[in-house]
C-alpha cells in the first residue's frame, strides 16, 4: 500500500499520527510498524528568512510531532523548549519581535541553513533532518525553490493595498487583518521537488487531511505540476473536511476561505477541490457527524446533510466523526479515508 498524503502543519501532522496508528494495526510488519508505504508531501509556502536561519513550520511540525518532539501543548516547536535566545534577540531589539524561536528549535534551523548555504537542496536538508527524528514516512518538500506565502491586505493610504509575509498576518495579527488573497512569491519560477509528482500519481491513495484548503493543500496545489500529478493519480484522492459546523476546527482557516470569497462549510471546501470527475481533484469527501457520546451537544456540528448534495456533484461523501480529540479519534478518522477509498477502486494489496 502507497499512500501519499498532502499536508500542512498542524492538522496535517496530527492525522498522520492516527494515520500511522491505523496502517501498523492494517498492515503490521511484525516489528511494531507496517508494510503501508507513507508520502507526505509538506507545504513549504509558510516559510520564513528570521535572524539569518530558515525556518519551515510545516516540515518541522510534520517531522516534530510523528517523532515525538513536538511541543503537546502549543502544537508546534519543541517539548521542554526554553527561549533564551528569544529574550537575548528581545534585549537587542531585534526585528521581528512577534515570532520566537525556542532554543531547540533553533538547533534545526541552524543545521538546515548550514546545509542549505553548502549547496544542499531543501529535500536533502529534509531528509537528513529527518534521519534523526524518524518520523516513520517519507516527508518531501513541495519543492525545492524558495517560494513564500504573501497576504493581500489594505494599505496604509486610502484605496490601496500591500503584501505582508503570512507568518506576520498568521502570528502578529491572529488574521485579524481582512485579506483580499493570497499570492505564493515565487511560484511561477518553482517547479515541484523531486519525487514528488511520482509520488502521487503513483499512490495507491492520495490523501488530502483537515489542513488549511486555502494556505496549506492551497499552497502545495500552486507549485507547478502538483495539481496535474492530483488529477493523474492512478488511485483514489479523498479528502477530510476542515471545518466542522461552520467553523474551523482549530486555526483560522474561516478567515482564509472568506477572503477568497468562499463560504465557511464542509460543501464549500468539497467544491473549492472539486470532483475529479468533472476536472477537479477529489473522488471522495469526508464531512463531521458527531459520535454516540457526542451527539446530544454537537447536534450544530452535523454535516452529514451535506452527504448528498456532495454525492450527486460527483464527490462520494460519508458522514463520520471528524474531531481528533485523542489518537483514538485520529485513528479512526484515518480508517475512514481508507475504507471510502477502498469503495472507490478495487482494494489494493499490501506492497501492491
Amino acid at each position: 500500500m502507497q499512500i501519499t498524503v498532502l499536508a500542512g502543519g498542524i492538522g496535517g501532522a496530527r492525522f498522520l499520527t492516527g494515520l500511522r496508528q491505523h496502517l501498523r494495526a492494517a498492515y503490521p510488519d511484525g516489528n511494531g510498524g507496517s508494510t503501508a508505504e507513507v508520502t507526505v508531501i509538506g507545504n513549504t509556502g509558510d516559510d520564513i528568512r528570521l535572524y539569518g536561519l530558515q525556518v519551515c513550520p510545516d516540515l518541522d511540525t510534520v517531522m516534530y510531532t510523528l517523532g515525538g518532539g513536538i511541543s503537546a501543548e502549543r502544537g508546534g516547536g519543541r517539548e521542554d523548549e526554553t527561549f533564551a535566545v528569544k529574550q537575548e534577540l528581545a534585549a537587542y531589539g531585534a526585528e521581528p519581535t512577534w515570532f520566537g524561536l525556542g532554543d531547540r528549535d533553533t538547533a534545526t534551523h541552524l543545521v538546515r541553513s548550514q546545509m542549505l548555504a553548502a549547496g544542499y537542496p531543501l529535500s536533502a536538508v529534509t531528509e537528513a533532518l529527518c534521519a534523526r527524528w524518524q518520523p516513520g514516512v517519507r516527508l518531501l518538500p513541495m519543492t525545492d525553490d524558495r517560494v513564500e506565502t504573501h497576504v493581500i491586505i489594505d494599505g496604509d493610504s486610502p484605496g490601496t493595498r500591500k503584501a505582508i509575509h503570512f507568518q506576520e498576518w498568521w502570528i502578529r495579527h491572529r488574521a485579524a487583518i481582512p485579506a483580499h488573497g493570497f499570492v505564493l512569491v515565487g511560484v511561477d519560477d518553482a517547479k515541484a521537488g523531486p519525487g514528488v509528482a511520482e509520488a502521487i500519481r503513483d499512490a495507491d491513495v492520495v490523501i488530502l487531511p483537515p489542513s488549511n484548503p486555502v494556505v496549506s493543500v492551497g499552497m502545495i496545489l500552486a507549485v507547478p505540476g502538483v495539481r496535474d500529478a492530483v488529477r493523474e493519480a492512478r488511485g483514489p484522492v479523498v479528502g477530510l473536511s476542515p471545518i466542522v459546523g461552520g467553523a474551523p476546527v482549530r486555526g483560522m482557516a474561516d478567515a482564509c476561505l472568506t477572503a477568497i470569497g468562499l463560504e465557511v462549510s464542509a460543501a464549500a471546501v468539497a467544491r473549492h477541490y472539486g470532483a475529479r470527475s468533472a476536472g477537479g481533484l477529489l473522488d471522495g469527501w469526508l464531512v463531521h457527524t458527531p459520535a454516540a457520546a457526542e451527539a446530544n451537544e454537537s447536534a450544530a456540528a452535523d454535516d452529514a446533510h451535506y452527504v448528498a448534495e456532495l454525492t450527486a456533484a460527483g464527490i462520494r461523501t460519508r458522514a463520520v466523526p471528524l474531531l481528533m480529540t485523542d489518537l483514538a479519534a485520529t485513528t479512526a478518522m484515518a480508517a475512514a479515508a481508507l475504507d471510502l477509498a477502498a469503495t472507490l477502486r478495487p482494494a489494493a494489496t499490501p506492497g501492491g
